[in-house]
């Protein structure tokens, strides 16, 4: 129990640290990068506004002031919830994001979800027929499709669906109007979601394939066969149980990968989500709501990669538990 309550402890401080580290890091960069965001507030108009109106501005948005006080006056006002607002939508960046945030949720559920079902069967199926021809081809299109790069192979969807034979939709995450239309969502989620999983499932795929076929070797599936199992039960009811905790941990240290993923595809299609944004804040110098996205986004990276620790720790502690009972 001690134990436990120490790592515990350790993990929170080692997030904090992190977040710290993080937030002086977006902040600086941020505030560094080249750009001007009276322009992004005021846009052509910043060309008519006299010095002492631009300086009155900057007074007014707090841009006046050293660096380290910008710093020390945004992170208190984050830990309230107030991040500032945003120069290009001018409201409250928290709200801007929050828009967004839910067409990235899921997309980023769906592909995560869809991903490892995906990488699961195929990995059954190329173990089922071993160095036969459907874990050959499989392998060689999962292998090819593994390099192919995500932005590339979106604009080959666009091009191809979208532009050509127009039955998807090639931007947006629903119909104008039609927020509440799970169809129309669905329908937008088509060709982004069609991407990440070509473009991600075979990495995953292989590597619990690659565990279930050292799984084929082990003595008790020499024993099943001896006592006439078929390979595909061997595998299913007995293999697969037993490399769950492998599939578990790739998933926990997954979740980084996917993220990333998702706001390149957000791009290529124009789906709102906060890659999307990302890329918005970054072009109109709207640094508070860029600084927002990247926290919350680091804050997830940093958050899932401790708990991805942790959850290996808790499993192998537990492999190592259960090969001291059988020996």
């Amino acid at each position: 129990m001690a134990h436990r309550f120490s790592r515990l402890w350790h993990t929170i401080i080692v997030f904090f640290c992190a977040m710290f580290v993080l937030s002086i890091t977006v902040f600086t960069v941020a505030r560094l990068a080249p750009g001007d965001p009276l322009q992004a507030f005021y846009g052509e108009r910043i060309d008519r506004m006299s010095t002492e109106e631009q300086s009155a501005a900057r007074l007014r948005l707090g841009l006046d002031k050293p660096l380290y006080i910008q710093y020390i006056q945004w992170v208190t006002h984050g830990l309230h919830g107030d991040f500032g607002i945003s120069y290009k939508y001018r409201e409250p960046a928290m709200h801007v994001m929050a828009d967004m945030a839910g067409n990235t949720l899921l997309l980023g559920i769906a592909s995560y979800l869809t991903v490892f079902v995906i990488a699961i069967i195929l990995a059954l199926i190329c173990a089922l027929y071993e160095d036969r021809w459907p874990d050959r081809l499989l392998s060689t299109i999962g292998t090819i499709a593994n390099y192919i790069p995500s932005f590339w192979l979106g604009l080959l969807f666009l091009l191809l669906f979208n532009v050509n034979l127009g039955w998807l939709p090639g931007s947006g995450a629903y119909a104008p109007g039609e927020s509440q239309n799970l169809l129309s969502r669905a329908n937008h989620l088509i060709l982004p979601l069609s991407v990440m999983v070509i473009t991600h499932v075979w990495y995953y795929a292989y590597i619990i394939r690659n565990k279930l076929l050292d799984e084929t070797r082990a003595d008790y599936v020499l024993l099943a066969k001896a006592k006439g199992l078929s390979r595909r039960t061997i595998l299913i009811r007995h293999c697969l149980r037993n490399v769950l905790p492998t599939i578990i941990s790739v998933m926990a240290v997954s979740a980084n990968h996917i993220v990333g993923g998702t706001y390149v595809v957000e791009a290529v299609f124009s789906y709102p989500g906060l890659g999307m944004l990302a890329i918005e804040s970054a072009k109109y110098h709207d640094y508070n709501l860029l600084m927002l996205i990247v926290m919350l986004t680091g804050c997830f990276v940093i958050a899932s990669g401790l708990a991805a620790q942790a959850i290996n720790e808790q499993l192998d502690s537990r492999l190592q538990h259960d090969e001291g009972q059988v020996i």
